[in-house]
């Protein structure tokens, strides 16, 4: 009984719910069944969220309480996630709608102007520009080592970094504007323009066609039900 409600229930749910939203979509007199999973979905995401941020707030404290290594950052988070919860929850300096100015919480919690955007604007969007402007000399330093000229794939993947990298500069404008306009395509610029629109979009859908392919797979095996590691078990 244990094991039926562990593996055989919830693989007939998720079967189920794959089927309906397959129907769905070429049966229009399923869209009904359809809008249903979705506001399950949307319920059991609003709780997984829930789960989520409770773990997160366990997991931290506990670190914070053994004074583990690395429960400064663990203190940092906390606060961080506590705070952004708070003034997000409170809707704190969201004027009211203008369709309900009598009702306090009836704006946006995105409100321009609001603690929520503040904390967004000047916070958040600061961390993520200084995380990306440390992240470009590790790519640079990983560059560095992975394109040695050790072999013709190598060498092919060294020339197109540094022809794009010049192209997206003002160094490398400078140094084909000697060449006419009508060989622009020569120019650094024009090779990258290139390489952008023509090989890396082939590769680009390459890859999308291959991971839709996959998907449908892995779907398939989990409509199925031959595909049960969401469960947490392979078996």
């Amino acid at each position: 009984m244990q094991s039926l409600l562990r593996n055989t229930v919830p693989a007939l749910i998720a079967g189920i719910a794959g089927v309906v939203m397959i129907v769905a979509f070429f049966v229009p007199v399923a869209k009904p069944l359809q809008q249903l999973a979705e506001v399950w979905f949307t319920i059991l995401a609003a709780m997984a969220f829930l789960i989520g941020g409770t773990n997160l707030f366990l997991h931290h404290a506990k670190k914070i309480a053994q004074q583990q290594a690395g429960w400064g950052f663990s203190a940092v988070t906390l606060v961080a996630f506590l705070g952004t919860t708070i003034v997000g929850l409170l809707k704190w300096g969201v004027p009211p709608a203008e369709k309900y100015p009598n009702v306090a919480w009836s704006g946006s919690y995105q409100e321009e102007g609001s603690a929520l955007w503040w904390l967004y604007e000047y916070v958040m969007n600061p961390v993520i520009a200084t995380m990306f402007a440390l992240l470009a000399f590790y790519v640079a330093s990983a560059a560095y080592r992975a394109f040695r000229a050790k072999n013709t794939e190598a060498m092919l993947l060294l020339g197109t970094a540094f022809i794009v990298l010049l192209g997206r500069t003002y160094a490398g404008t400078v140094m084909t504007s000697w060449v006419p306009d009508e060989y622009s395509a020569l120019t650094f610029p024009g090779m990258t323009g290139v390489i952008m629109a023509i090989f890396t979009t082939a590769g680009q859908r390459a890859i999308m066609i291959g991971i839709a392919l996959g998907i449908a797979a892995i779907s398939l095996r989990i409509i199925l039900g031959l595909d049960r590691s969401y469960l947490g078990a392979d078996d």
